[in-house]
């Protein structure tokens, strides 16, 4: 059975770091996932979850510019605040994605405020998304935030270009590596083992 946790806040950068303790015990409470989907864009967490646990690990954010890189030379992704992206830039880098990725767009839309439903939110979204066609020439679009993946279908269809969601991405990639008998490798950066 493939489980997916879903949180609405996502804090970034060093306060999401603090919700670390809280994302490990809400693992620990359920051991008998067959994956991990960790729907805050940042991926916060990631890394030390991929560390402590014995199934495939998956952010939201690296699954997004994945799916974006395989099927478009060059994609823009539309994020919330301004404060999110170098640390975006930093994860696309990271991931070795960066030279795919012509731009970071901050919206300057605060996450709850995407809840809510107001037109002059998704005019935000959409006219950022003009832009990246317009100026960075992007083949395709990743939506930066859980909160806009009601948006997807909907904003690809008027654009015409893929529009990705990083939740709907995160959980195909989690089904692929769980039909395929694949897992994070406790080889190297994942061990789990203390050296001596």
């Amino acid at each position: 059975m493939l489980r997916v946790k879903s949180s609405t806040i996502c804090l970034l950068t060093a306060v999401g770091a603090a919700r670390i303790p809280g994302m490990l015990a809400e693992i620990a409470r359920h051991p008998d996932v067959d994956a991990i989907v960790i729907a805050c864009f940042d991926d916060t967490g990631v890394d030390a979850v991929r560390t402590l646990v014995n199934v495939p690990v998956l952010g939201i954010g690296e699954a997004a510019y994945h799916a974006a890189s395989i099927i478009a030379t060059k994609f823009s992704v539309i994020t919330t605040l301004s404060r999110s992206v170098p640390g975006l830039e930093n994860n696309l880098m990271r991931y070795g994605l960066a030279q795919k990725c012509a731009r970071v767009r901050a919206t300057e839309i605060p996450v709850l405020k995407l809840e809510e439903g107001d037109p002059a939110t998704l005019y935000k979204i959409r006219s950022k998304i003009r832009e990246a066609i317009e100026q960075d020439n992007a083949e395709a679009i990743v939506l930066g935030c859980a909160g806009m993946a009601e948006l997807m279908a909907e904003l690809s269809e008027e654009f015409g270009l893929p529009v990705i969601d990083g939740v709907a991405a995160g959980v195909s990639f989690a089904e692929a590596l769980v039909n395929n008998r694949l897992s994070t490798s406790k080889i190297g950066a994942y061990s789990n083992k203390c050296q001596k």
